[in-house]
């Protein structure tokens, strides 16, 4: 029987910090709008901030539906999912307000500080989750998958790419300035970092 939850700490944070990958699902406002819902991955590039807040670095190299849902104003709705592919079945849910914060921010520097290790040049926004409802549920349907290891060719791609490089190779992505429903997204020309 699935439980809801106050906060993100003890075996929740915990459970949450092993996972080698995450979902996120977003969608825009209007009813006939395209629901997007990606798969995350690269260890260290989610963090638990406080027992309400994660955030995780948006990197180039798709579109940007997440950032246009919630930038949309009125919307800001996001949910992170969790599976247990290994060890007790478990599904875990974040529903939340999201928001992106970008390379002009003032407070970049601030939030990038989390991603240490894992900062880079495609590092082209940070969405900053704050909860509204966790809950789990039982995962008795998710199969056994073994995790091998990470893919390294996202981060070796856009390692070999300076700042201007990856500026350019933004701008001449589709739906990356505005989203599948002609919503504003990722400001382009790119941001130059405030850090």
């Amino acid at each position: 029987m699935g439980q809801t939850y106050e906060r993100i700490e003890g075996r929740i944070r915990e459970f949450i910090e092993q996972q080698p990958v995450f979902f996120t699902a977003t969608a825009p406002l209007s009813g006939d709008g395209h629901v997007n819902l990606s798969p995350k991955g690269r260890s260290g590039t989610l963090v638990v901030v406080d027992a309400t807040t994660l955030a995780y670095i948006d990197f180039g190299g798709s579109g940007a539906e997440t950032i246009a849902h919630v930038r949309e104003e009125g919307n800001g709705r996001i949910t992170l999912m969790w599976c247990a592919f290994a060890g007790p079945p478990k599904v875990l849910r974040v529903h939340g307000r999201g928001e992106a914060i970008f390379r002009d921010d003032p407070r970049w520097s601030d939030w990038i500080g989390h991603f240490e290790e894992v900062d880079g040049p495609s590092a082209r926004a940070i969405i900053v989750v704050r909860a509204v409802r966790i809950s789990d549920a039982c995962g008795f349907a998710v199969p056994f998958m073994d995790y091998r290891e990470e893919r390294t060719q996202h981060a070796e791609h856009f390692g070999r790419k300076t700042d201007e490089e990856f500026a350019a190779y933004c701008e001449k992505k589709e739906h990356v300035a505005m989203s599948l429903d002609g919503l504003p997204a990722l400001p382009l020309p790119l941001p130059a970092r405030t850090d």
